[in-house]
């Protein structure tokens, strides 16, 4: 019963999108590139409308694979993780920006990049803001730039966590 309820909401296509985004990182002498494909489900909340401007929230899947050059323990992590992004964008026009931010979880192939620089552990938060735009005949296209850090809040010690700036592209079907 309850499924028949939902099904109409699930059919809907526009609701799903895809992601690809690439970032660098360059702080505590660690120097990874990261390549990131996320999977997007909007539900289409919409909340709070404050002068042509409104709340949001999108949920987040992401598979990334991150690289250096420099790391001679893992030169090659893979991350998976998930993450509810909240939005203040426009409401209307033909170009809509927003800015936005999420706190998710990750889960790391490799917690050590290197002899000198580790994470601790697998399991690692992601908190991130951003500032992009959605843009076309359906808002269908988005645009962004994100300041990600993964951490494991002291879970495990050392704990230096990392800094990402990324820059991401995003189609919703």
């Amino acid at each position: 019963m309850a499924l028949s309820f939902a099904a109409p909401g699930i059919a809907r296509a526009h609701q799903f999108g895809i992601q690809v985004g690439a970032g660098i990182a360059n702080s505590h002498d660690v120097h990874e590139s990261k390549v990131d494909l996320g999977g997007v489900w909007d539900p289409q909340w919409s909340w709070w409308a404050i002068g042509g401007w409104h709340f949001t929230a999108v949920f987040e899947g992401h598979i990334a694979r991150w690289y250096s050059s420099r790391a001679d323990v893992h030169d090659n992590i893979f991350e998976f993780g998930v993450t509810p992004v909240f939005r203040f964008i426009k409401s209307s026009g033909a170009i809509r920006p927003f800015v936005e931010a999420g706190v998710g979880v990750r889960l790391l192939s490799h917690p050590s990049i290197s002899r000198h620089y580790t994470m601790s552990s697998a399991f690692q938060f992601a908190d991130m803001v951003g500032v992009g735009a959605s843009f076309g005949s359906r808002q269908q296209y988005l645009a962004g730039f994100r300041f990600q850090h993964l951490s494991n809040a002291s879970i495990k010690e050392p704990n230096p966590g990392i800094d990402f700036e990324q820059l991401y592209v995003q189609y919703n079907f």
